[in-house]
Order: C-alpha cells, then structure tokens, then sequence
C-alpha cells in the first residue's frame, strides 16, 4: 500500500530490508547477528521491490534506502510526522479519505525528498501511515478494487529464490495411484487445496482477540468472499461464548478443519462450469506445528481419502530457501485451487492479495 500512495504521488518508492524478531529466523541454533535482514528482493518481485514498471509507464522506479540514502541526505529531506496527519482522519470511516490525504500530501509537496516518520508510541501505539485499524476495520475494502488492478498489484510476483523452492518441491505432489479422472488437469496446482494452520504462539494470540472482539484482518473482510466472521455482540455478553468462537476460527480443531475441507472441496467441485471437470487429491498444510497434532491431522486427511498430505516441514530447501520459507508457503497456498486461509493473520491475507 506505500507503494501505491508512492505511485499515485508520482514519487519514488523507498523500500527497507525485512526485518523479523530475530526468534523467528530459521537458524535458531547457530550463530545470528543481532538484527538480522532478509534483503526485501528475496521475498518478492515487482515495483515493491525495485522491478520494472508496464512498458511506457512514466512512474519513478522504486530504490533501496541505501540508495536513498546516497541522493536525499538528512539535510535535504522534508519531515513528515504522523502525528501531523493522522489526528485529523484517525476516525475517518472510508480508507478512500485516508489514502487521498496522504496522497494530496504528498503530490502538493514540492520538496524532492520527503521522510516520513512514525510518532512516539506514548502518543500513536500504531504510527504506520496505514495502521492497524485501517487493516482491522475494513477501511482498507474501499480501495480494494483499484488496488488489485494496479501495476502495484498485478505486476507483484514472487523471488526467484522462492519459486527454485517451489520447483524443488513439485515432486511431493506428483500423483500416485488411480490417475485423476478423464478431463482433469494433470497440474499437481490444479488439484490441491492449501489451508493455512498456524498454532504455536496462536493460543495466547487468539485470547487477545477474543478479549478485544477483534474482527478479521484486512482483506479478509471483504464482502465478496465465502467465509464470514459472525462478529460477537458487545461487552454485556457470556465472555465464555465469545472465546469458543473466536477460537474456532483462530485456532480452529482438527474435527473443525476436516469438515471445513470437506465442505469446501463439495463447493469447488460443485461450482464448476459445464464440461470443466474439478478434481482435488492433495492438500497443502501451511504450518508452524511442531507436535503430534499435526501428525495425527494428516492421518486423518489420508483416512479421508485425500492422496497426498504434504505440509511445510516435509519441504526440502536449501539455507537460501529456508530463510524465505514463509514465502514458500504463501506461493504453495497461491497457486493452490482452493485456499482456506485463516481470518486474523497477515500470512492469510498477503495470500489472498497474491490469489
């Protein structure tokens, strides 16, 4: 979405390394500086990350902030400070509002290089300019069409690192047994549904949901899409009801996942055009599970008929893959026939922007 205020501003995009909690990297058990980086073009491709623009297409490409660095010193840089624009439209209902102020903004500025920077946390605990109620509110849904259709979007692909691991892996979903029946796509992509568990750390993060009444995140609460969260009423209400459902969908049970896979495998085949023949053998488990449940869950998905039950740590990668390997996940789950995402996490919904 910075890219696209920087597109829509004609200015340049300036993109950052990614930076995770340094507990997340892979390689917990060997030596790790102190903040570590994954360059961002390691993740993705496109204008996110410095890629080319449509052909004839006068917008400025975007630069590293190394190189930022190097043509906009501190001395020639205009502060902005959040907290110069956010109080105005913090209760701003409609997210087309938001983004045209930071837009008009940025047009009418006629500094060469501008900055911007978060307020402190004691006055703003999310300062990003499009912040957590932007994404949590649904504000964002007002300009999902524009965006999806924008080179922002359309030309988002991901790295060339992810997709040698992807190819790598193909394999783990080649066909075996009966072949698929006559008409149906012989792509292993073609016949898998990708559903995204993540357990772990989501316990204690599921009770926090519940205990805000948060809602889906982002894109998740599109209208469009199938899957809707029945919103609990307010505070005045049996607190225990209201965790049994948010925690049916945040940290859902293996009987739930089973039935939704089943349901949903039903309504993929069942929509199909006339002539077109669906057919779904395997399923991708997207996964921090480390346990005997996520064992026991691909028993269960084998038990009910499905050939292959793959998951991500039966990947094969290299230490270059295996440090974007949630990027590997996300393009397991893109080009899936059927992705089942979970409503509350950002993995859920950056898929969906790839889908």
């Amino acid at each position: 979405m910075n890219t696209y205020l920087a597109y829509k501003s004609n200015r340049t995009y300036v993109y950052w390394d990614y930076q995770w909690n340094r507990n997340y990297y892979p390689w917990k058990h060997l030596e790790k500086p102190e903040n570590p980086r994954t360059p961002i073009n390691a993740l993705i491709s496109g204008p996110s990350a410095g890629g080319a623009w449509d052909p004839h297409d006068p917008a400025p490409r975007s630069i590293s902030h190394r190189f930022f660095d190097i043509v906009c010193p501190p001395e020639e840089r205009r502060i902005i400070n959040t907290r110069e624009v956010k109080p105005a439209i913090y209760w701003e209902p409609n997210g087309r509002v938001i983004f045209e102020t930071w837009q008009k903004l940025l047009s009418e500025a006629p500094e060469r290089c501008i900055e911007i920077q978060p307020a402190e946390r004691s006055e703003d605990n999310f300062p990003q300019v499009f912040d957590l109620w932007f994404w949590g509110s649904g504000k964002c849904n007002d300009l999902w069409d524009e965006y999806r259709d924008c080179p922002v979007s359309r030309l988002l692909k991901t790295s060339p690192i992810v997709e040698s691991a992807v190819a790598r892996n193909i394999p783990l979903l080649s066909s075996k047994g009966p072949k698929p029946p006559l008409g149906a796509s012989s792509e292993p992509f073609d016949r898998m549904l990708a559903v995204h568990l993540r357990r772990g750390d989501y316990e204690g993060l599921c009770m926090g949901l519940a205990q805000w009444n948060s809602s889906f995140y982002g894109w998740n609460l599109l209208p469009f899409l199938p899957d809707k969260f029945p919103y609990p009423p307010g505070w005045d209400v049996d607190r225990n009801e209201t965790i049994k459902t948010y925690v049916r969908h945040c940290l859902p049970t293996q009987e739930f996942i089973i039935n939704k896979i089943r349901a949903s495998k039903k309504d993929y085949i069942e929509a199909a055009k006339p002539g077109e023949v669906r057919y779904l053998d395997t399923v991708y488990i997207l996964t921090n599970d480390n346990t005997e449940w996520i064992e026991e869950l691909m028993k269960m998905l084998s038990g009910d008929g499905w050939k292959h039950v793959v998951t991500t740590k039966l990947l094969e990668l290299d230490s270059q893959q295996k440090d974007v390997g949630m990027a590997v996940d996300m393009d397991f789950a893109r080009r899936a026939a059927v992705f089942i995402g979970n409503g509350v996490s950002e993995l859920s919904i950056s898929t969906l922007l790839f889908v």
